[in-house]
């Protein structure tokens, strides 16, 4: 088989997105999860490692760059579904690489950094803590989106969903000037965002008391969905990687409409 050894690929993206020193929760097992035989021939980047991006690959070699891997549930006895994803692995002669907060962050190819370039934000800076580490990007909103509908068109338009999909909680001034981005399911940093001068804040889902979050504290927020905001990161990663080692790559894309 030829391709790249998976040793060199899997030193390179540890170092680069700095797993070793990124907090997280347990479930996450940031880096390698699952390896191959040692070579890898093709990338395949999504969200989630489930069971329809894993059928979906038909190299084999593969190295399957994910933010959400197979270990959220601790350990596992190997049967029924988790059973079904490691054997489909195995059977593709593909591994698995996962990167949750480090990706979040990544001020290069993470989903906030990713998110907020394509918003144009400027004078843009970290905000929102995990254990001491900054994850979200906050940034000053360009002329042509700082009225919130603007906003709100335009934040739809990124993440790929029709306006009517995302959820916007009109709690701030209907003039923005700073936006804060934090990917995924990060409605409970609504008061860090406003904490940080944001008057608008831009996430994939909250639970429903942020409502109120929102109005008390005097900020916009827009929900655009866990799956959509979530697939910048591995998609410019695995752009990234092929770059850098010569590989093609491909994003598969499961949207989960939540």
């Amino acid at each position: 088989m030829t391709g790249r050894p998976l040793g060199d690929l899997v030193g390179y993206l540890d170092a680069y997105l700095g797993i070793a020193d990124f907090p997280d929760y347990a479930g996450a097992l940031n880096g390698l999860q699952v390896e191959n035989r040692g070579r890898v021939t093709s990338l395949v980047a999504a969200v989630d490692a489930t069971q329809l991006t894993i059928d979906a690959m038909a190299d084999p070699g593969a190295l399957l760059l994910v933010h959400h891997g197979l270990f959220w549930d601790g350990a596992q006895a190997l049967t029924g579904r988790h059973y079904r994803r490691i054997s489909a692995l195995l059977a593709r002669d593909a591994a698995l690489y996962s990167a949750h907060l480090p990706l979040d962050a990544h001020p290069e190819v993470g989903n906030n950094a990713v998110l907020a370039t394509r918003l144009g934000l400027s004078e843009s800076r970290p905000f929102g803590l995990f254990q001491a580490r900054a994850i979200g990007i906050q940034g000053l909103v360009p002329p042509a989106l700082a009225n919130r509908v603007a906003l709100h068109r335009e934040v739809a338009a990124q993440v790929g969903v029709p306006p009517e999909q995302v959820k916007l909680i009109s709690g701030g001034p209907e003039v923005v000037t700073r936006v804060g981005v934090m990917t995924g399911g990060a409605g409970s940093a609504i008061a860090e965002a406003r904490a940080a001068g944001c008057d608008a804040f831009v996430t994939g889902e909250g639970a429903a008391h942020t409502y109120f979050d929102a109005m008390e504290y005097g900020i916009n927020v827009f929900y655009a969905g866990h799956y959509a905001t979530e697939t910048f990161g591995v998609r410019a990663l695995a752009e990234h990687l092929g770059r850098r080692f010569d590989l093609p790559w491909a994003f598969h894309d499961h949207p989960t409409g939540m």
